[in-house]
């Protein structure tokens, strides 16, 4: 698990550089390729962000639920309806000193309320949650669990990842994550380096775990066809949102409203 959230965590931005998809605001470009991903990084800090904890020697499920526990309650759910309990402490409800319920101690029902209240860049369940990247019609919607899988499911891609990463200063980690909502693949890793110089390697290794996976169809094709359109986001080094950006300034003359018939599905 810690291997895996580390990973999930560090190539996050990515996931948010390759999927971008949220250029415009009220009709018109908002100075950013991931709108929706800059949202996130300026929203409650007390429960988003990069999580360096993760990071540190020793990390596991206990640091995760003592992080959890000092996140700020939203609300208790009781008997069909939601109770305030916006910005108590869960740690109080487990001593049944809760101001919104006095006396009365938490269910496991609650504590899982609870876990979906934070919403850090991965978010740690009874899975792993990966929170980076925008929608996009059905090719990318099923390339984001493969670039995922591909990535962790399997134990040499996974180290191969890792490694990869594993360089990185939580300083880097974070200035990655603050800029790559504008700068998308041209987002800076450090070392004079992008995303952009790293993100076919990393799609050679998810397709290397999807591969090594070899879940077949009835055609004897595994999930590496899945990561298609992700390729083809390198290669032609331009991200869903420039894109979409190019349209608008070209052949929709600059009418949001051409984004519906060109982008529906």
């Amino acid at each position: 698990m810690a291997q895996k959230f580390r990973v999930s965590l560090a190539l996050q931005p990515l996931a948010t550089a390759l999927f971008a998809n949220s250029p415009f605001l009220e009709g018109k470009p908002n100075g950013y390729l991931s709108y929706r991903s800059h949202i996130w990084s300026d929203t409650d800090p007390a429960r988003t962000g990069m999580l360096p904890f993760v990071f540190e020697d020793g990390f596991g499920y206990e640091r995760y639920a003592e992080y959890m526990l000092d996140v700020p309650m939203y609300f208790v759910f009781r008997e069909g309806r939601y109770i305030d309990a916006a910005g108590q402490s869960f740690r109080d409800f487990l001593k049944g000193e809760l101001p919104a319920l006095p006396g009365e101690k938490p269910t496991i029902g609650d504590w899982h309320d609870h876990l979906s209240t934070a919403f850090p860049e991965v978010r740690l369940k009874s899975f792993l949650e990966m929170r980076g990247a925008d929608g996009g019609p059905v090719e990318r919607i099923v390339a984001l669990p493969a670039f995922w899988v591909g990535l962790l499911y399997d134990q040499n891609a996974l180290d191969a990842a890792w490694d990869l990463v594993k360089g990185w200063s939580m300083e880097e980690r974070e200035t990655l994550r603050s800029s790559v909502p504008k700068l998308a693949l041209d987002a800076p890793i450090g070392g004079g380096k992008s995303l952009r110089d790293i993100a076919g390697e990393v799609l050679a290794i998810a397709e290397s775990g999807l591969k090594a996976r070899a879940f077949l169809n009835g055609e004897g094709q595994d999930e590496s066809r899945y990561l298609a359109p992700l390729h083809e986001i390198v290669a032609r080094g331009t991200v869903p949102a420039q894109v979409l950006l190019e349209k608008f300034h070209g052949e929709w003359g600059g009418d949001i409203s051409r984004v519906y018939a060109g982008e529906s599905f």
